[in-house]
């Protein structure tokens, strides 16, 4: 029998599951064996998940799990370098060459587990079969209407943390911006991350100037960025990508005052954006990269935590159908990641 062990987050701030109540009644149904940690911080309560028949575990005790359990998170594990002798679906963050990625799947190698990686759970097209990138996209245009308040009161934008549902943080942002004609440019807005930033600002009443591969095409420069109030980068940095924002854009003549990077990922050398050099956090949301006129960037990484209700329940139904076929792990998307598991770690 199939036996998932769905773990609670250890992460600070991080609310999210990858399954909710419903889906764990649907994986019991087809004759799966789920257990649920116990938490006080996840969006949805422990009590709906033992009420749709999941066991019930305490907080953290995943290591004692069943050697066969399936252990099911979303973030990091806790700090540890003991070897991991259970299979991991988690986003791992451990193929890009990341800081301790290679003492990350050595634990894995001494402890003869695997990890299923959920950022490489892909179709036969390389197409990725679950991802936040919609929310991401909601709550960072959230955020960088925020600074661009802040700024508006000569101040920056204060610390953020979870909004309840996006009605909640829509509200504050419209509140906040009140009285304000804005204009933003999205790149990448046919995407999920561009489709959840553009819908933010049109519930909030700013304009948006969609943009995507086409208008981008030409390479740059692109002048129109800076003629807009608030741009926001959804294309990730890859070999190709042009550069939207020069490197000088903050003594430039412009109307930009706030750039919402929320592909966001400031040290890679195709980062197209490169007016600043690190994410910024809850406690710090925009980091000030020009004094005058201003000019911040939102870059925070771990955006759909913002809104764990919503982007939970929008994961948890791309992924549920794939969950569904972890009877048949060595196959189809699970087959795929452990083959990318195999080709990073050492003896797998």
């Amino acid at each position: 029998m199939t036996h998932l062990w769905v773990r609670a987050e250890s992460r600070a701030n991080e609310e999210r599951v990858g399954i909710t109540p419903d889906g764990v009644r649907k994986l019991i149904a087809k004759g799966f064996q789920v257990t649920v940690e116990d938490s006080a911080t996840r969006a949805l309560p422990t009590d709906d998940f033992a009420n749709a028949g999941a066991a019930i575990a305490p907080d953290g005790s995943w290591p004692e799990a069943p050697r066969d359990a399936l252990i099911f998170g979303l973030k990091e594990l806790p700090e540890g370098d003991g070897p991991l002798p259970h299979r991991h679906i988690m986003f791992g963050h451990a193929y890009k060459n990341q800081t301790g990625a290679e003492d990350f799947l050595d634990r894995f190698t001494r402890g003869g587990g695997a990890l299923y990686d959920l950022e490489y759970l892909v179709d036969p097209q390389g197409r990725r079969v679950a991802a936040f990138g919609y929310w991401a996209g909601y709550a960072g245009a959230a955020v960088s209407l925020l600074a661009l308040a802040a700024q508006a009161r000569g101040d920056t934008c204060p610390p953020v943390t979870t909004w309840k549902d996006a009605p909640a943080m829509r509200a504050e942002v419209a509140s906040a911006i009140t009285g304000q004609t804005l204009r933003a440019i999205v790149i990448g807005a046919k995407g999920r991350v561009g489709s959840g930033a553009k819908t933010l600002c049109e519930e909030v009443g700013v304009t948006v100037t969609p943009w995507d591969m086409a208008e981008t095409a030409h390479g740059g420069p692109f002048p129109e960025v800076l003629a807009h109030d608030v741009f926001f980068n959804c294309i990730l940095a890859t070999p190709g990508v042009p550069q939207f924002v020069p490197a000088d854009a903050g003594q430039r003549d412009r109307a930009l005052r706030v750039i919402g990077d929320i592909a966001c990922d400031p040290t890679s050398p195709f980062n197209p954006v490169p007016v600043y050099d690190a994410a910024t956090t809850w406690d710090h949301p925009a980091t000030r990269v020009h004094d005058t006129p201003p000019l911040d960037v939102m870059a925070i990484d771990n955006l759909p935590s913002l809104l764990p209700l919503e982007s939970s329940l929008d994961f948890a139904e791309q992924l549920l159908p794939h969950l569904a076929t972890l009877d048949q792990i060595d196959s189809g998307v699970w087959g795929r990641a452990y083959d990318m598991f195999k080709k990073h770690s050492k003896g797998a």
